[in-house]
C-alpha cells in the first residue's frame, strides 16, 4: 500500500501517539472542525496490561487562550471510569471519512494501491466529574446532536419523567479531557499530481458508498485550493 513516500520525514522523537506524514498535515481550525463535524470518536484509557476504549460520542470546547477540553460520558456499568481515578493519561480518536483507492484510477503505471482517511487524535489528561454535572453535560450533548435535525422540534430532557430522570442520571459517569496534544492527518493523495487526483476522485464518485465521495468532495477541495495557490504564485 503507498505509503506517501514522497521524502522521508524526520523521526519524531516526541510522545504524540500518531505519527503524521508532512504532506497530509493540517491546520488546527481543520482539526477542530473535524472533531466537531463528527463528534463520535474512541476514548482509550492505559493499563498495566493493555489499553481499554470505549465508543461514544463528546462535545469539543474552546476555553479561550487556545485552550481546548473534551466532555464525554460513559455507563456507569462500564469499568473504564474507574481506572480514570483522579486523573490519567488518555488519547481520544476521531475518524473522519475513509475510502479505498486503486490504482488503475490514475491512470499511469507503476502505481499501488492506498487508502485515504481523515484522523484526528487528541491527548489529554481525564478526570470524571461530578455526578451533579450530569445533567447539565446531557442536555447540553442532547441540544448539540438535535440541532442537527431542523425537520423536527428538538428533544429534551424535560419530556422525561422525574424518575426516569433521576434513574438515568444516577446510571451514567461524566468524563473530561483536558488537551495538551492535537493531531490531526488528512491523507488524500496530496502527493500526487493533478492527473492523479482527478483520476482518483472520478474513481472515488463511482463508487456507491458515501464515505468515497466524502472522500472524493475533500480530495477536490484540496486540489482547488492547491491549483489556486499554484495560480497566485505564478508570475
Amino acid at each position: 500500500m503507498d505509503q506517501a513516500g514522497v521524502k522521508k520525514a524526520a523521526p519524531d522523537t516526541g510522545a504524540m501517539p500518531m505519527y503524521v506524514h508532512p504532506a497530509f498535515t493540517t491546520t488546527r481550525e481543520t482539526a477542530l472542525g473535524i472533531l466537531r463535524e463528527r463528534a463520535y470518536g474512541v476514548f482509550v484509557v492505559p493499563t498495566a496490561t493493555a489499553p481499554t476504549a470505549v465508543h461514544l460520542p463528546f462535545l469539543t470546547y474552546e476555553d479561550g487562550d487556545e485552550a481546548l477540553r473534551v466532555e464525554l460520558h460513559v455507563a456507569r456499568a462500564n469499568p473504564i471510569h474507574k481506572l480514570i481515578g483522579e486523573g490519567c493519561p488518555a488519547l481520544l480518536i476521531c475518524n473522519g471519512p475513509d475510502a479505498y483507492i486503486t490504482p488503475e484510477w490514475y491512470g499511469m503505471p507503476n502505481e499501488v494501491p492506498t487508502w485515504t482517511y481523515t484522523a484526528v487524535h487528541l491527548t489529554g489528561t481525564a478526570r470524571v466529574l461530578s455526578e451533579n454535572m450530569n445533567r447539565d453535560h446531557i442536555d447540553r450533548m442532547v441540544s448539540f446532536f438535535e440541532a442537527r435535525m431542523p425537520e423536527k422540534a428538538p428533544w429534551t430532557t424535560e419530556s422525561l419523567a422525574p424518575q426516569k430522570m433521576a434513574m438515568m442520571m444516577k446510571a451514567i459517569v461524566t468524563i473530561e479531557l483536558r488537551i495538551d496534544g492535537v493531531q490531526a492527518q488528512l491523507k488524500l493523495i496530496q502527493h500526487k499530481d493533478e492527473t492523479r487526483h482527478r483520476g482518483a476522485i472520478a474513481g472515488l464518485r463511482r463508487r456507491p458508498d458515501a464515505d468515497s465521495h466524502a472522500i472524493a468532495d475533500l480530495m477536490q477541495e484540496t486540489l482547488d485550493a492547491r491549483l489556486a495557490a499554484n495560480r497566485a504564485e505564478a508570475p
